[in-house]
C-alpha cells in the first residue's frame, strides 16, 4: 500500500512538472488520438490532466466511448469520435443514421465538445468494394443527420485515409491518387466541398524510413537539420505541360505532369522533412482531380519508441525527436512549401499493449497506461528550459525515492 502510494505521488509530481512545462501558442492547431486497446489504461478522468501537458486541443477516438465522453465534459477539449467501418452499411440508412447522432453525439452537447464525426477508417485501401462504396453515402447520411438537428455548423463529418491511397508522391507537386481510388476520390472531395469539411490521412514518414533506412536520411524524417531537397517548377511548351525539375544531392531529375490551363511561373520549393512533402503531394494530388479550399488534416502521426529487430528507428530517442519537433512546429503555426497549414492528431496518448501486429503498434504512446511519460516531450528550442525541465523530474524522483525510505 505505501508502495503504491509513492508511485501515485510520482505520478502526480512528474505530471505536475508535464503541465508546467512551454505551452503552445492559442494559434496552434494539435490533436492527440485517444486509443482503448489496452486492459489496463486509467480512467478517463485522470486522462484530462495528460492531455492538457502536452498542449492539446483536441482528442480523437476510435468510436463513440460514453465513459470517455461523459469525463470530458465542461472541459475546453473538442473531440471527434467515429463510426467503425462495421456500421457503415447501416449508416446509409438515414433513420438509422439520425439515430446514431442522437445518441452518441447530441447526448453529450453542450457540455462536451464534439466537434467531428470520422466515417470509417483507412476504408478505401482495404480494397473491399462494398465497404468502399458505402462510405460516401454513409457520410451523406450522418451529414443529413447533424442538419436535422440543427448541429451541422457545428460538427464535420469526415474519413481518414491511408497513404497508401498515393500513386505519387515525390516530388510533391506530382502527388496523384492512385487510379483504382479516383472515382471514389471525386465523391468523397465533392462530400468535403459540399459541406467545409477536411480532408483526412494518416501520415507516418517512419514507415518510409524503416522500409529504406539506408536511403532515407534519418534527420529529414525527423525534422532535425539537413539538406533536404529542392526543386524548380515552371512552365515550358507545349502548352499545358508542367514541366518539374528537382535536385537532391548531386541528383537531377526530371517529370512532366499536365494542366488543363497554361502556367506561368516559376518558383523554388525546399523540403527539409519528409512530412510537409507528404502533405503536399497530397494536396496536389487533390489539386490535380480539379478540387479547391479543401483543408489537409494529418489524422495520425507518430512515432514508436520501441519496435522488432526488422524496425529500424524504432527508438526512444527517435520517437522523443519526432513528437517534439512535430509539437514544436505546430506551435509555431509552419506552414508547408506549398502553403498547406499544420492540422495535427499525434498517435498516440498511450501505448496500448492490446493492439495486434509487430511490437511497434504497442508502443506508439506518449504515455504509459500508469501516466508516467515515456520519454519528455520538449517543447522549446531553449537548451536551459529542457535542463531546468528534465532537473525537475530528477528533483522529484529524490523526493520520492526519500519518501520510500
Amino acid at each position: 500500500m505505501e508502495s503504491l502510494r509513492i508511485k501515485s505521488l510520482f505520478s502526480s509530481l512528474v505530471l505536475f512538472v508535464l503541465v508546467s512545462s512551454p505551452t503552445l501558442s492559442s494559434a496552434a492547431s494539435l490533436g492527440i488520438n485517444y486509443g482503448q486497446l489496452g486492459n489496463n489504461l486509467p480512467q478517463p478522468t485522470d486522462v484530462i490532466a495528460l492531455i492538457n501537458s502536452i498542449g492539446a486541443t483536441k482528442a480523437k477516438l476510435y468510436d463513440a466511448n460514453p465513459q470517455i465522453l461523459s469525463a470530458f465534459a465542461n472541459t475546453s477539449i473538442e473531440f471527434m469520435v467515429a463510426i467503425g467501418n462495421n456500421l457503415l452499411s447501416s449508416m446509409g440508412d438515414p433513420q438509422q443514421a439520425l439515430t446514431w447522432v442522437k445518441s452518441n453525439v447530441q447526448t453529450y452537447l453542450p457540455a462536451t465538445k464534439i466537434t467531428g464525426i470520422m466515417v470509417g477508417n483507412e476504408v478505401l485501401t482495404l480494397n473491399n468494394t462494398e465497404l468502399s462504396n458505402n462510405l460516401v453515402p454513409a457520410m451523406k447520411s450522418v451529414y443529413a443527420a447533424l442538419v436535422s438537428l440543427g448541429l451541422d455548423k457545428s460538427i464535420n463529418v469526415t474519413t481518414a485515409h491511408s497513404l497508401d491511397i498515393m500513386e505519387y508522391t515525390y516530388p510533391p507537386s506530382t502527388g496523384a491518387f492512385k487510379q483504382d481510388y479516383k472515382v471514389f476520390m471525386q465523391a468523397i472531395l465533392s462530400f468535403h466541398v459540399q459541406t467545409g469539411s477536411p480532408f483526412y490521412i494518416n501520415m507516418y514518414p517512419f514507415f518510409a524510413y524503416t522500409s529504406s533506412p539506408n536511403e532515407i536520411d534519418l534527420n529529414y524524417v525527423l525534422f532535425e537539420p539537413n539538406n533536404g531537397f529542392s526543386y524548380f517548377e515552371f512552365c515550358s511548351f507545349p502548352r499545358n505541360q508542367l514541366w518539374s525539375t528537382w535536385k537532391q544531392s548531386s541528383s537531377a531529375h526530371r517529370c512532366y505532369c499536365f494542366s488543363s490551363t497554361p502556367l506561368v511561373q516559376q518558383r523554388r520549393l525546399l523540403y527539409d522533412n519528409m512530412l510537409f512533402a507528404q502533405i503536399d503531394a497530397v494536396y496536389s494530388a487533390i489539386t490535380l482531380l480539379g478540387y479547391k479550399g479543401v483543408s489537409i488534416c494529418e489524422s495520425e502521426t507518430g512515432w514508436p519508441s520501441k519496435g522488432d529487430a526488422d524496425e529500424v528507428g524504432a527508438t526512444l530517442d527517435n520517437a522523443a525527436k519526432y513528437n517534439s519537433n512535430l509539437i514544436k512546429m505546430v506551435a509555431e503555426n509552419k506552414v508547408t512549401p506549398l502553403g498547406s497549414s499544420l492540422d495535427i492528431y499525434i498517435f498516440a496518448l498511450f501505448n496500448e499493449n492490446m493492439k495486434p501486429g509487430p511490437t511497434s503498434e504497442r508502443n506508439f504512446g506518449l504515455f504509459q497506461p500508469d501516466k508516467m511519460p515515456v520519454y519528455s516531450i520538449r517543447l522549446t528550442d531553449s537548451s536551459s528550459a529542457v535542463k531546468i525541465y528534465n532537473s525537475l523530474i530528477l528533483f522529484f524522483f529524490c523526493i520520492a525515492s526519500i519518501a520510500i525510505l
